[in-house]
């Protein structure tokens, strides 16, 4: 969970927990502040509801399985954006991991799970069979080096689940099919999304300049400050820390393999092997024009490690290693 945060620049912020994380709203107009903090609360609970993996009345945990169902127009844009995100990344960013995510512990919402995972020595779950010497979940079949479990080299093609992935997902004028077998995971997309509407709605209904912050996903819309928004980008504390600023409609995101851990995992997964990607970067943080461009870039660049650069040739992005070295792109400022 990046520790993103805004820095104080004169307009009053609300601030609250949410899924895990922190959110964070602020405005040009002090007055409208609560006004602004009430839009963002009921956004958010919308798409809580349409699509959680972590609660039975959410919408997605609804869904028939193999069967075309018609879904809110909510639903079918989260939906939407995370095939877009699949599609623009060749399948590094995949919307159908969720049960990968189940099977390694991720559960049930962060706030929840973090309980679970602090004593260091326990390791991840046990259920797993997480040998912490061994480095690798047993019980799913990982438990020695994996050309020995697949029987050859590792490659780019190399799948050890042979679950359909994202393009066996349909959504067809507002009608979705998921294939059974299949759980949906729509947690690299949605606050990413999320931010990006409520920066906008905030904008349009209240007719201010707003930025939104949902952890390391931060999205403005609106008239901004002069100067443009001021933003802190640091992981977590101790982590190297650098106030950038974004100007009026552009968005920023963080991801990070240090942050939303248990045991010895992290959360964003390679959907090739279906387990967390390697740690070459600590935290990836790009700049674009929309949060879940920033975003889908930031998980891609987390999952393909050395071969991010390729992908984030001119785009302005901050790559930090596990050493907390700083590599910038794309104009990303010194």
């Amino acid at each position: 969970m990046p520790l993103t945060e805004t820095l104080p620049i004169g307009a009053d912020t609300a601030q609250w927990n949410v899924w895990g994380t922190v959110a964070r709203v602020v405005v040009t107009d002090p007055a409208a502040t609560d006004e602004a903090a009430a839009l963002v609360r009921d956004e958010l609970a919308a798409v809580d509801l349409a699509c959680s993996r972590f609660r039975a009345d959410s919408e997605l945990r609804r869904l028939t399985p193999g069967r075309a169902v018609a879904v809110s127009p909510l639903l079918a844009d989260l939906v939407a954006a995370a095939l877009r995100a699949a599609r623009e990344t060749g399948g590094d960013v995949d919307p159908t991991i969720g049960a990968a995510l189940h099977g390694l512990g991720y559960d049930r919402d962060f706030a929840a799970l973090q309980g679970f995972g602090d004593d260091r020595d326990a390791g991840a779950p046990h259920g797993l069979g997480y040998d912490r010497d061994a480095g690798a979940p047993h019980g799913l079949g990982y438990d020695r080096d994996f050309a020995a479990v697949t029987g050859r080299r590792v490659g780019p093609a190399v799948r050890v689940f042979a679950a359909p992935d994202w393009r066996s997902v349909r959504l067809d004028d507002g009608r979705l099919t998921v294939p059974t077998g299949v759980l949906l995971d729509l947690g690299a997309t949605a606050k990413a999304v999320a931010a990006d509407r409520c920066a906008a709605l905030v904008a349009r209904r209240l007719g201010v300049g707003a930025m939104v912050a949902l952890g390391g996903d931060i999205a403005t819309a609106g008239a901004g400050p002069d100067g443009g928004w001021k933003v802190l980008v640091q992981d977590r504390p101790g982590d190297p820390a650098q106030a950038v600023r974004l100007p009026s409609g552009a968005a920023i995101a963080t991801s990070s393999t240090a942050g939303r851990t248990w045991g010895h995992l992290h959360h964003i997964l390679d959907p090739r092997i279906g387990l967390p990607a390697p740690r070459v970067w600590r935290t990836v943080s790009v700049a674009a024009f929309s949060c879940l461009r920033a975003n889908t870039l930031t998980t891609a660049a987390v999952v393909r490690g050395r071969r991010a650069a390729g992908l984030l040739r001119g785009v302005p992005s901050r790559l930090v290693t596990p050493e907390l070295g700083v590599v910038r792109r794309g104009g990303w400022p010194s």
